[in-house]
């Protein structure tokens, strides 16, 4: 269990041993506080919202809600009163469920320094970036289906691959890989055909989450022009069990990095929403990765803002994701495809063994901090998954 301390105040839902009914839940150090059972003492007026055991009715709620529910929770938690400690359980002794049903599911390509890393790999002679890459938040959709809680057991896919002579068959991926990033959930719905300003991502968006977002680097190889990723990452997206609220990261937000060309009046951000986060990969116990979010070249408020441009509406329990999150060095690169340079360079384990790419029985931690101004950190949660044939 992560410990969140006292003023983070993530949320979850969980059941608890023994029983299958689902709960509201929010992390007070290493403990749940069920809030189903304490929403009556805690946010009185505002029992309807937990009562579902999910956060969907909360995010639905709209900003002043969520504003209002964690105003009266860090009222009750600096008080420290029995109204909580009568409802507090360890957090190793609840399951964590899927925290809210994914309505619709989003993946960005918005580090510059992931992007150029790739397209080096693919097109060493060419240039590293797509020419729009610099204009736009690239992204594609996914399937909302295969969003799964941590710690679900990730089956590998087969597919269709292509070999180096030519040759196309069919079986299990051999290239199978993580992709370490930073999911947002949106809470409060859009208008259909109604753009989302920038300046009203934090209207819209409650918080964020840890995504691991497997990839099938050979079959996604194979199908992807001209269309985009499909089977390849369709198969199974894992998310931390945690939803920390925009609010606690108020003191984490920092200036992205500088956009050369000046991007179109609709992408242009008057106030920063860089984070600065930091995602910590581990495979088999390694650190094989430390993934610096300050240096995505775009912000979530520039992601949301270009999704909806064309009048697409958002909808309660929309996930959208970074996309994989790297660094301008080799240890902060946030997938194996880097980290390896496509298996030219294995990674080498503590326990001596290496990797190119996944194999079965990999376990795979990728956890997430947060900076805040005064030099602290806060932890945000984790999201692991284990390779099962």
């Amino acid at each position: 269990m992560t410990d969140f301390g006292r003023t983070t105040l993530p949320y979850c839902s969980f059941v608890r041993p023994g029983d299958d009914r689902a709960c509201v839940g929010v992390g007070i150090g290493t403990d749940v506080l069920d809030l189903t059972a304490a929403a009556a003492t805690v946010v009185p007026g505002r029992r309807d919202l937990f009562g579902g055991g999910s956060l969907d009715a909360l995010l639905a709620a709209g900003p002043q809600v969520w504003h209002e529910v964690r105003l009266a929770l860090a009222t009750h938690v600096e008080r420290d009163d029995a109204a909580l400690a009568e409802h507090l359980l360890p957090g190793g002794d609840v399951e964590l469920l899927l925290p809210f049903a994914v309505a619709d599911y989003v993946d960005f390509y918005a580090s510059e320094h992931h992007a150029t890393t790739v397209g080096r790999i693919f097109r060493p002679d060419g240039e590293a970036l797509p020419p729009s890459w610099k204009h736009l938040p690239i992204g594609y959709h996914g399937r909302a289906g295969t969003v799964v809680v941590s710690g679900t057991p990730v089956r590998r896919p087969s597919g269709q691959t292509r070999a180096a002579d030519g040759t196309v068959g069919f079986g299990p991926t051999a290239r199978l890989d993580l992709e370490a990033e930073i999911g947002f959930v949106v809470g409060a719905a859009s208008t259909p055909g109604e753009p989302v300003p920038i300046s009203a991502f934090d209207q819209h968006v409650f918080g964020i989450c840890v995504v691991n977002d497997w990839s099938a680097r050979d079959i996604q190889a194979w199908e992807y022009v001209p269309l985009g990723p499909f089977l390849g990452k369709s198969f199974a997206t894992s998310v931390s069990p945690w939803i920390v609220p925009l609010a606690a990261l108020e003191h984490a937000r920092v200036s992205p990095p500088p956009r050369d060309p000046e991007p179109l009046p609709y992408l242009r951000d008057e106030q920063p929403w860089g984070l600065d986060l930091e995602l910590v990969v581990t495979i088999e116990g390694t650190v094989v990765s430390r993934a610096p979010f300050s240096s995505v070249y775009w912000t979530a408020a520039q992601m949301l803002a270009h999704l909806t441009v064309n009048g697409a509406s958002l909808r309660t329990g929309d996930l959208y994701a970074s996309g994989t999150v790297s660094g301008p060095e080799a240890g902060q690169r946030g997938s194996l495809l880097e980290l390896s340079w496509n298996g030219a360079e294995p990674v080498t384990l503590d326990d001596g063994s290496t990797r190119t790419f996944l194999r079965d029985g990999d376990h795979v931690c990728i956890a997430a901090t947060a900076r805040l101004a005064d030099g602290t950190h806060i932890e945000l949660g984790q999201v692991d998954g284990q390779v099962i044939a």
